[in-house]
């Protein structure tokens, strides 16, 4: 439960969030909510490959004789749920400023190895569904999906499920084709229209599964026949039953992977997807997803009203491949342009941020600002400078993670720290092909590094201040001066309000920075960054410091 105080408001004076002037001076009382709330539109998410962050569970690394030879990079290294799990009850999340966790698909994977021209590879990566109602005995158990979620729930990080609808993993010898009725082997995707972005394969051998498809099908026979071997059948069988009668659904390709996806919100409590390849799978499918995966959230609450966070609805963000903020609400095929937030996402990934961020602080932060309260009012966008299959990334030398973290942390929307990205982890690895190299285990043995120690420590500050306040992502911006440069962030939603200063490239030691009339004379401030306090007087604040950089908050 929020903590409450009450204060009187007398008529004419001013109050957070501005106030009418009345005829009378009639007392009222207003609470205001003192508890920092969690907002998805300012949320901080970091996002991990499962298989390459933490090696909870040693016993589990090789399944389904997968020890076949591979290029650099592309077999199982170990890294689980229990992993994870281990590194949220160790707080280094929360110290990280981490409110929602996104790690890649874990459901059972093809078993067989693939070689799509970067040289033989495993599906370590999560994207090659076989089973999506199984979880993959390389990433662990279902008991241990369920203790990782409820972890992170009592840490206050969301969890982000990745989910893979437009299609199967690519066929081998132990892996078969799911039936020409469930999905397509050709055409290979053109890109040059939005029928050659829908219709077809991504890549060759990577069966697209037929989203666009109104015909009523049954399950494929090897996965009937893998249930039984495992003695669940009956019980799968009966489960899609009562879905498909329940939800008035058809059995469509389409709606058999919705009701698959959405056990895990119904079961545990999932609080949002991220969306792989969105604008490859025919859109009105996601509105389905949506649909169903916020009944099935809701479906947990009304089980599980001791568990629940709060009142936020199932959140979820897509893949768009190249969608930029620039776009406003429409991605253009060229000769259609769909608005994907239209068809149940709240937010899109924003590829264009890394060049954004390329320009200086003002000019990133006002441009954000100005699309995410008019055209995507209501909506967001998730900005990111690392990614697992972004060969371009913001710094690939990782030569500036301190201007990295200040740009990807401070900016209005929200934040994907990929994983690594607070420890300047190597992104170019000797020998290996494609994308491969964004994706080497987590450089966990260089944090007691000085250098990566003062990186890791940035990071979690500025991680921390976002985590704390709202305003950063998900409230208003407006320049203070532009020499030095301060900003002022405001956000206000039902009774809670928050007001940060934000000071940047500032000199090293004295500094006075101008607070307009963000602060009432007098009121006490703290740089979060420092630790130092201060106090506004002819609003200004005087400040000594080792740093350039300034994180104000009221005390």
């Amino acid at each position: 439960m929020c903590k409450l105080f009450k204060i009187i408001l007398i008529t004419g004076i001013f109050a957070l969030g501005g106030c009418k002037t009345q005829t009378k001076e009639t007392p009222q009382q207003t609470e205001f909510k003192t508890e920092t709330p969690f907002v998805w539109e300012g949320a901080n998410v970091y996002f991990l490959l499962t298989d390459r962050f933490n090696n909870g569970d040693t016993t589990n690394d090789l399944n389904f004789e997968r020890d076949q030879e591979t290029a650099v990079l592309r077999d199982f290294k170990g890294g689980d749920i229990k992993g994870i799990t281990a590194k949220i009850e160790e707080g280094y999340f929360d110290k990280l400023g981490i409110n929602a966790l996104w790690f890649t698909p874990v459901v059972e994977q093809i078993h067989g190895a693939v070689d799509e021209g970067t040289g033989n590879t495993y599906a370590y990566h999560g994207y090659w569904a076989k089973d999506w109602t199984a979880l993959d005995p390389n990433f662990g158990t279902f008991a241990a999906l369920e203790e990782l979620v409820q972890t992170a729930h009592d840490h206050g990080i969301r969890i982000v499920m990745d989910v893979v609808l437009n299609h199967t993993g690519p066929v081998t010898e132990k892996d078969p084709f799911w039936g020409e009725n469930w999905a397509r082997q050709q055409p290979q995707c053109t890109y040059e229209s939005y029928e050659s972005t829908v219709a077809c394969t991504l890549v060759a051998n990577l069966p697209d599964i037929k989203t666009d498809s109104e015909e009523e099908v049954e399950i494929p026979a090897f996965l009937a026949e893998k249930w039984q071997k495992e003695g669940r059948f009956k019980q799968e069988m009966e489960e899609l039953n009562t879905f498909f009668s329940s939800s008035g659904l058809k059995k469509t390709p389409t709606n058999y992977l919705v009701k698959w996806l959405t056990d895990y919100v119904r079961e545990l409590g999932i609080d949002a997807y991220r969306v792989d390849t969105a604008k490859h799978v025919n859109e009105g499918a996601w509105s389905v997803l949506k649909q169903q995966a916020a009944v099935a959230f809701a479906d947990w609450k009304k089980a599980n009203a001791a568990k629940v966070l709060d009142d936020n609805d199932f959140f979820m963000l897509g893949e768009v491949y190249n969608y930029s903020i620039d776009g406003g609400r429409e991605f253009n095929f060229g000769e259609v342009a769909v608005d994907y937030y239209a068809h149940g996402f709240d937010d899109l990934i924003n590829f264009q941020f890394k060049y954004d961020a390329q320009g200086d602080y003002e000019t990133l932060f006002a441009k954000y600002d100005s699309i995410l309260h008019s055209s995507l009012k209501g909506k967001s966008v998730l900005n990111y400078a690392t990614s697992h299959d972004d060969g371009d990334p913001f710094d690939k030398n990782r030569e500036k993670p301190y201007e990295t973290g200040t740009k990807l942390l401070l900016t209005p929307g929200l934040s994907q720290v990929y994983y690594g990205d607070e420890t300047a982890r190597n992104l170019s690895i000797a020998g290996t092909e494609g994308d491969a190299t964004l994706r080497s285990f987590m450089n966990w043995d260089a944090i007691d590094a000085t250098a990566t120690r003062n990186i890791l420590e940035h990071w979690q500050k500025l991680g921390s201040f976002r985590k704390n306040h709202p305003a950063i992502g998900a409230g208003r911006h407006k320049m203070i001066t532009q020499q030095p440069y301060v900003f002022h962030r405001s956000f206000l939603k039902d009774n809670y309000t928050d007001d940060v200063l934000v000071g940047l490239d500032l000199p090293k030691g004295e500094k006075t920075l101008k607070t307009a009339t963000v602060f009432p004379e007098g009121t006490k401030l703290r740089d979060t960054y420092s630790g130092a306090e201060t106090v506004v007087k002819d609003q200004k604040i005087t400040l000594n410091t080792p740093n350039t950089l300034v994180l104000l908050e009221k005390i």
